[in-house]
């Protein structure tokens, strides 16, 4: 069976209540492919979960941005995997570069917390990545099998998770990683977890990009046979997201 094209957008620290529901309006009147093409995730702030959840059509899904690593309690600040479910939001995106670097989110917490999330039963969008300076060391596949390592190590059923291959230089610079280095880094990806969980897990799981994505390019990188979809960032607050996810019709005439 192939993999389900997977487009995710992620809002990041954006939106009033008036310019969300302006977002949700534009997303609910956007002709998309139908859900056994694409599965389509919107991810909101935290404030705006329930109001994206109750207004969003039914077709698409919501995710938060980020959740704690264990049970709620005395975490000033944080939201809990179990609130979420309680608030029945299906997906959970973690571990992105933003956290990683801004907040010193280190591997093996990011390995914790989708851990965590997943026993939850949430579902979860798991970011991984490399710095300019580490792509220009050569070793983008070593820091993006290790990201990865962190989280095998500490789960033992992939249904539920996708991963997001972003690499940190390309994120909101308007550099964009060519398709050819996008399917390099996925197809290296998915030979690791071939290797290192199974062959199952290798061929079943979505490794989707994320990095400029944009209405212009997103066709070219679809195209790529390890790409699986997209996390978009600034595009997904626009009108051309609903062009990024008719790009997974690239897959179904390929």
């Amino acid at each position: 069976m192939g993999r389900k094209f997977f487009v995710g957008g992620n809002w990041k620290c954006n939106g009033t209540t008036e310019e969300v529901k302006k977002i949700v309006e534009t997303l609910n009147a956007g002709q998309v492919p139908s859900p056994d093409v694409v599965e389509v995730v919107v991810s909101p702030p935290f404030v705006f979960l329930p109001v994206v959840k109750s207004s969003l059509r039914p077709d698409f899904h919501v995710a938060a941005q980020n959740c704690w690593v264990k049970k709620g309690g005395a975490y000033t600040g944080e939201v809990s995997a179990e609130m979420l479910v309680n608030l029945d939001i299906p997906w959970v995106i973690l571990g992105h570069s933003e956290r990683r670097a801004l907040l010193g989110e280190s591997n093996e917490f990011v390995g914790e917390k989708v851990a965590y999330a997943l026993s939850k039963g949430l579902k979860v969008i798991a970011c991984i990545g490399e710095t300019l300076e580490q792509r220009e060391a050569g070793s983008t596949v070593d820091v993006v099998a290790t990201q990865t390592k962190a989280i095998a190590e500490r789960i033992s059923d992939w249904t539920n998770v996708v991963l997001a291959y972003e690499p940190v230089w390309a994120i909101g610079t308007g550099k964009v990683a060519t398709p050819a280095q996008a399917q390099e880094v996925h197809a290296e990806l998915r030979k690791w977890l071939h290797a290192n969980v199974s062959p199952e897990v290798a061929a079943s799981t979505r490794i989707i990009y994320g990095g400029s994505v944009s209405g212009a390019n997103c066709k070219e990188l679809a195209a790529n046979p390890d790409v699986d979809g997209f996390l978009v960032g600034g595009a997904s607050l626009k009108p051309e997201f609903i062009d990024i996810i008719k790009s997974a019709e690239v897959k179904k005439s390929a």
